[in-house]
């Protein structure tokens, strides 16, 4: 399962994850990872939750990400559910294609591994894909 936030910057979008992150703490037996652009959310959340610092492991591309999740779900099958805040800022790439092949490559992931994706991106939702609508 995947869930996309999208709105514009400053409109709130970290706040409703850190929300959301909050209850699926509560609910979720799981391990819980947040991967952030940079240390910004981590000292008002659950221990429960790892936090990880994009920058430090160079996450610049779609294709690092992805295998990032895949090692990271390798190494601890409890994961539950990942949230990404502002992914097009970590991964340094808006293009609306490849956000598209990844929110759907997530999806794919997440479905054969029992993983939940909250992924926020900080643009205009009324820019969005049919793919993007999808997971809004």
């Amino acid at each position: 399962m995947v869930r996309l936030i999208m709105s514009g910057k400053g409109e709130g979008k970290t706040k409703q994850l850190m929300e959301l992150m909050d209850s699926a703490a509560e609910i979720d037996k799981g391990c819980m990872v947040c991967i952030e652009a940079a240390r910004s959310i981590s000292f008002s959340l659950r221990n429960q939750i790892r936090m990880i610092d994009a920058g430090e492991y160079q996450l610049t591309t779609f294709d690092a990400l992805r295998g990032f999740l895949s090692g990271l779900y390798a190494g601890n099958y409890d994961i539950s559910h990942i949230f990404i805040d502002d992914l097009c800022k970590i991964v340094k790439n808006a293009d609306a294609k490849e956000l598209d092949k990844f929110l759907l490559w997530m999806d794919s992931f997440g479905e054969s591994c029992g993983v939940k994706f909250t992924v926020t991106v900080s643009a205009d939702p009324e820019t969005a894909t049919d793919v993007m609508h999808k997971y809004m």
